[in-house]
């Protein structure tokens, strides 16, 4: 099922721990609705950075998100999260071109130094918080 034009639903969904687990993945409607939205904002940075966007991690069930050692509120539960990565850019340089094109996000997040976490608000109503953050060995900080 295509999400947006270069987005679909498996690529959102797929998860190694899921099929390592033997884990069903497969969302309710009502997240498959906010993976739509995800994929609008994704869309947006793929056009800003003007390559692909590899998804590590998108929607994680319950059950899979407990088995990555993620909370409860991961916004990855309700489909409004996914972690990104784009061949031959930077975690920091993806940060700065999303919020130097104006994209409108809920949470912008610098893992590691690995990859980029961006997400939308949980409902179509809510209005993005545009928290930006680094998460490392050193802990929680905001992005500056």
């Amino acid at each position: 099922m295509q999400l947006s034009e270069h987005f679909t639903l498996k690529e959102l969904t797929e998860s190694d721990t899921a099929a390592r687990l033997g884990i069903d993945n497969t969302p309710p409607t009502y997240v498959v609705e906010n993976l739509k939205r995800l994929c609008m904002v994704l869309e947006e940075v793929r056009h800003a950075v003007g390559k692909p966007i590899r998804v590590s991690s998108g929607y994680r069930c319950l059950k899979v998100n407990h088995a990555v050692g993620s909370k409860d509120t991961s916004q990855h539960i309700v489909g409004c999260a996914a972690d990104i990565k784009i061949e031959g850019v930077k975690p920091d340089e993806l940060m700065k071109a999303i919020i130097g094109a104006g994209i409108k996000f809920d949470q912008l997040i610098r893992e590691f130094d690995s990859w980029v976490h961006i997400s939308v608000p949980n409902t179509p109503v809510d209005k993005p918080r545009h928290s930006m953050l680094i998460i490392d060995r050193k802990g929680i900080r905001p992005y500056i």
